[in-house]
């Protein structure tokens, strides 16, 4: 981490700076454009700074610059093959880590509306808002699950700032943690392994069936779990822009998280969004003082899938591979940005291929990333993005649609019809696990 994108720098927030940060990388861009056709903001830099003659990315404006950050959706695709990062060349180019930096720095100084960061502030506190809609969940999902563009949408995204026009995931009755705590003693003879499963905001109050069935394969396969009590991972705040919230949730999780590695445990999380910010983000917000801890944390969490894959391939641990229930010929695989941004391949990919199913994989982001294409604002580049993804889903076919991200999911029912389900689900059912 260099002092350019070290979130406890003073001048991390400082508007010129920033603003000369972003001519530097933008030239650097305009000069590769080897990410043009990852999203719309490589486009929009490159026609802009293509309106002047001397391709001078110093002639952008502020707002053409803002433009840019605002449409960046935090895919963190361009960094997977960008040939200039700080590992690779001294031009030291993180353009993931730059956007983040943009974003702080907008918040910080009020270029942001009000409204816009108060939008941040309700879309971050997941925990809050899913405790609530869990408890009325009929009145929830009656707001959530309304007709797209209804007055009743409309009523909302005035109230919250989310998108009006968006399908939106429905919260669950039970939350993961009630069903977990009440579920009879399970002891296994001679476990392989011990985990802490961080359950993510999704899991806990929106889709508990996704963490219901990754206990029961992980058991399956010998492997005792606890329940994480970390919260959130505070996505939405940090790519929000607010870097004092998500500090706050950063420094609070990573106590809790290095506890449950101290006693012994790994940490699985099945949402690659939340798996990412544990690996790649808590280590640069928390500061000296909490670093050596989120280092710890960071060294000790797997993505569920990968964490299973590693006991397929490990020389002293075993997957059971006697796959007989319910196996689909052929499976569409989303592969998940977020999941291909951590540099561990596509284990969930893998581990299905191992059922016998033929795996088709759609490498294509759904532009959602900690809700940012859910909220009011962003749907004339978010629309798009989604709709690409649908396509590509259409095109591929298959009897089944499999997808680690529950809000990729959920953009693939929006714009198909068709309900995907978690890797970890799919791999349930071939075991022959019964759905609960």
């Amino acid at each position: 981490m260099t002092s350019i994108y070290d979130p406890t720098e003073p001048i991390y927030v400082d508007e010129a700076a920033v603003r000369a940060e972003l001519s530097r990388v933008f030239e650097i861009c305009h000069g590769c454009q080897q990410c043009v056709t990852l999203c719309t903001s490589f486009p929009t830099l490159f026609e802009m700074i293509d309106r002047h003659a001397d391709h001078d990315p110093g002639r952008m404006t502020p707002a053409d610059q803002d433009q840019v950050v605002d449409e960046c959706f935090h895919c963190k695709r361009c960094v997977i093959d960008c040939p200039y990062t700080p590992a690779l060349d001294e031009r030291n180019v993180d353009f993931p880590r730059l956007m983040l930096r943009a974003d702080a720095m907008q918040f910080d100084t009020g270029i942001k509306s009000a409204r816009v960061r108060s939008t941040t502030r309700i879309m971050g506190r997941t925990d809050r808002i899913g405790k609530f809609a869990t408890r009325m969940s009929p009145l929830a999902n009656g707001v959530v699950g309304a007709e797209p563009g209804s007055f009743v949408r409309k009523v909302a995204q005035a109230a919250t700032g989310v998108s009006a026009v968006r399908v939106l995931p429905p919260f669950a009755r039970q939350r993961f943690s009630t069903w977990f705590a009440n579920r009879p003693p399970v002891t296994l003879a001679e476990p392989q392994r011990t985990v802490a499963l961080f359950a993510t905001c999704a899991v806990e109050y929106q889709e508990p069936a996704i963490g219901r069935d990754l206990v029961e394969v992980y058991e399956r396969n010998g492997v005792r779990c606890e329940l994480s009590g970390a919260r959130c991972c505070g996505a939405p705040l940090l790519h929000g822009g607010d870097v004092t919230g998500f500090r706050e949730v950063a420094e609070r999780n990573v106590k809790t998280l290095a506890a449950d590695v101290r006693r012994g445990n790994d940490i699985v999380v099945p949402q690659p969004t939340c798996s990412f910010i544990l690996k790649h983000d808590y280590a640069d917000y928390v500061g000296d003082a909490g670093r050596p801890d989120a280092e710890l944390v960071a060294a000790h969490t797997f993505d569920a899938a990968e964490y299973l894959l590693g006991l397929h391939v490990g020389a002293d641990t075993t997957f059971d591979t006697a796959f007989t229930g319910e196996i689909p010929e052929q499976i569409t695989y989303h592969a998940p940005s977020h999941l291909q941004a951590q540099g561990i391949g596509a284990p969930a990919r893998d581990l299905l291929a191992l059922t016998g199913a033929a795996i088709t994989e759609v490498d294509r982001s759904a532009g959602v990333d900690g809700m940012w294409g859910w909220r009011h604002g962003n749907e004339a580049v978010a629309l798009p993005v989604a709709a690409a993804l649908g396509d590509r889903i259409e095109q591929a076919g298959g009897d089944l649609v499999a997808g680690d991200c529950h809000f990729a999911n959920t953009v693939i029912v929006e714009q198909t019809g068709r309900v995907p389900r978690h890797p970890l689900q799919v791999l349930a059912r071939a075991y022959g696990i019964d759905s609960v």
